[in-house]
C-alpha cells in the first residue's frame, strides 16, 4: 500500500512541478487539493496507484493536463475539453472582457469557431439576457460545447455548424467574437505541447492570418450598424489585423493588451453607410 504522502514525496519534481503532480492525483482520487493535505496518510488502492502512474507518464511525454483530466477552468467555469477542441487559455479572457464592455442586456452575440464553447458560455454566464449563437465547422467540437452549455445550465446558447460565416444566412448580431487560428504553418511553437491540439484550431496559412482575413471581410454582412467585431490574434499581428479592419471600413479600431502586456485583441465597429442609425 502507498499513502498519499508517500506517493507525493516519492514522485520526483524533476519530472513535473509539484502542482501538476497534485492535480493528477486529485483527478485520480476525485478529490480537491486540500484533501491531499488533510488525508495524507490515506492509502491508495492498487488501481488508483496504477492510474496515477499512467497519467503521470502521459504528462511527462508532454500531453496537456487539460486533455488528461478532460477539463479546463475558464472564466471560473469548468469546461470539458477533448482532443477535438482547443484548450481555453487565460489570455482569451481579455476577449470576453471586451465583449462584456460592449453588451446591452438584449443584444445578440455570435461566437465564431466556438470550440469548447469557452467564450460563448462565459458571455452567456455573465449576461443571461443576451442571445448567444455559437458556431463551429467541427461537429465534434460543437458537441463538446453543447454538452458544456447543458451541464452549466446556459440554455440561452444556441449552436450551429458553420465554417465561419458561411451558414449564418441573414442572421445579424450586435457583437461577433472569435478566437480564430492565427499560428503560421512553420511556427516552431507547433512542435511544443500544442502539437496535441487540433491543427485546424491553431494554424492559418503561411502568415497565420488566413482565417482572420476571412473573418474581417465576411463579418460585415452579419453585424448590425454600430455592431462590433472582436478578434483575438497573435502578439505580433496587431498592426496587420488593424490594417485589415481599416481595409474593410471598420471604425473605432482599438487593440488591447493581455495581462502580459502583449497586444492580443483587436476590435472594430461597423458604421452605418449613411452615417445615420
Amino acid at each position: 500500500m502507498t499513502t498519499i504522502r508517500t506517493l507525493l514525496s516519492k514522485t520526483s519534481t524533476n519530472l513535473l512541478p509539484r502542482l501538476e503532480i497534485e492535480i493528477l492525483l486529485c483527478h485520480v482520487l476525485g478529490v480537491t487539493r486540500s484533501y491531499l493535505l488533510a488525508w495524507s496518510e490515506k492509502n491508495l488502492t492498487a488501481k488508483q496507484y496504477s492510474q496515477f502512474q499512467t497519467l503521470l507518464a502521459r504528462r511527462v511525454q508532454g500531453e496537456p493536463i487539460a486533455y488528461i483530466t478532460g477539463y479546463k477552468e475558464f472564466w471560473s467555469l469548468y469546461l470539458q475539453v477533448t482532443e477535438n477542441t482547443l484548450i481555453p487559455r487565460p489570455e482569451t479572457e481579455l476577449l470576453v472582457e471586451q465583449a462584456l464592455a460592449r453588451l446591452s442586456p438584449d443584444c445578440r452575440v455570435i461566437d465564431l469557431g466556438t470550440g469548447s464553447g469557452a467564450i460563448a458560455l462565459a458571455i452567456a454566464h455573465e449576461c443571461p439576457q443576451c442571445s448567444v449563437l455559437a458556431t463551429d465547422k467541427s461537429i465534434a467540437a460543437l458537441n463538446v460545447a453543447r454538452a458544456n452549455a447543458q451541464r452549466l445550465g446556459l440554455h440561452q446558447v444556441q449552436f450551429l455548424v458553420s465554417d465561419w460565416c458561411s451558414a449564418l444566412g441573414d442572421i445579424k448580431a450586435e457583437l461577433i467574437v472569435s478566437n480564430p487560428p492565427y499560428v503560421a504553418i512553420a511556427d516552431p511553437h507547433l512542435k511544443g505541447e500544442v502539437r496535441y491540439e487540433p491543427p485546424c484550431a491553431l494554424v492559418a496559412g503561411k502568415d497565420g492570418l488566413a482565417d482572420i482575413r476571412r473573418l474581417v471581410a465576411d463579418s460585415q454582412s452579419h453585424l448590425v450598424p454600430r455592431g462590433w467585431l472582436l478578434l483575438e490574434h497573435g502578439y505580433d499581428q496587431a498592426e496587420a489585423v488593424r490594417a485589415l479592419f481599416e481595409q474593410h471600413a471598420y471604425e473605432a479600431i482599438t487593440t488591447y493588451q493581455d495581462l502580459a502586456g502583449l497586444p492580443r485583441v483587436t476590435v472594430g465597429q461597423k458604421m452605418p453607410v449613411t452615417g445615420l442609425d
